[in-house]
């Protein structure tokens, strides 16, 4: 099967396309179609640039299968959950497996382009903080995986199986001029910080019961990467810890400027606070 993931050449030349269009747009006093082109070329070209970590890595690559084992110990040692029996209790059911596979390799970026189109077109007064939530948070996450540490399915005498190359859905295989996605930055998850600025988002900036139904996003994705041997525990705790850093990092910037760290309190509209300014005045009683 054809691979399932953008290459970063595939994904660089996506962005520098829809950065000309941008500029195209904004030549024609289209705003929204120039600033949504734009948009979309700044989170390719984050996405281009997340690939292109492993080939960049700082340290040498001879060690990350020492450092994956050392996690793995490690986890046992303090007790974790083993991986290897999560991926046991689904290897009988093939079509759990695939799906896993299908989930891993496409809802990542899927679903984090839907909630940055969505909050463009719908909240755009919160865009702004979850784009800079996205960018600080995967720029953390880069600079930790320039050192190589290699997933649990690199580890098959540990009792790891690569499910995704024994189904033929890998998304390290067969990419443009040779040249696929990284196996090798596995620590921190990227998957795991994305799942959980899309669900912290859609549950504070959207309406309704409805929207606590993101919470299985998060749920599923952590699932699915550790019973696809793609990531161990530790790889989404470290990303969940970059993420709270960024959090708190905002916070305090907001704080700064004298604005609240709420996406929604931040960001409100001035039209809202004339409105709020009107209730409390003796006119608007």
């Amino acid at each position: 099967m054809q691979n399932l993931t953008l290459t970063w050449q595939t994904s660089a030349v996506t962005s520098v396309v829809l950065f000309g269009s941008a500029y195209a747009a904004g030549r024609t006093r289209r705003a929204l179609p120039a600033a949504l082109l734009r948009e979309a070329g700044t989170l390719l070209a984050l996405f281009a640039l997340w690939q292109m970590v492993g080939h960049l890595s700082l340290m040498s690559t001879a060690h990350a299968l020492d450092r994956a084992e050392w996690i793995h110990r490690t986890e046992l040692a303090l007790g974790l959950p083993d991986e290897v029996a999560w991926q046991r209790a689904v290897v009988p059911h093939p079509w759990l497996v695939q799906g896993a596979n299908y989930y891993y390799a496409t809802m990542h970026f899927g679903v984090m382009l839907v909630l940055l189109l969505w909050l463009f077109l719908r909240h755009r007064e919160s865009y702004a903080w979850v784009r800079t939530t996205v960018v600080l948070t995967t720029a953390a996450c880069l600079l930790i995986q320039f050192i190589p540490v290699a997933p649990p399915r690199m580890l098959p005498g540990n009792g790891f199986v690569d499910l995704a190359v024994q189904y033929g859905q890998s998304v390290y295989g067969g990419g443009v001029a040779g040249v696929v996605a990284d196996q090798l930055s596995a620590m921190p998850s990227v998957h795991v910080a994305w799942c959980v600025i899309v669900a912290v988002a859609v549950v504070v900036i959207g309406r309704g019961p409805w929207r606590w139904l993101v919470v299985l996003h998060p749920v599923l994705t952590v699932a699915v990467v550790v019973v696809t041997a793609n990531h161990f525990w530790a790889d989404g705790v470290v990303a969940v810890a970059l993420l709270l850093v960024v959090y708190l990092v905002q916070h305090a910037a907001a704080g700064w400027r004298g604005q609240s760290g709420v996406p929604g309190v931040v960001l409100s509209s001035g039209a809202e606070a004339q409105e709020e300014e009107s209730d409390r005045s003796p006119a608007g009683r």
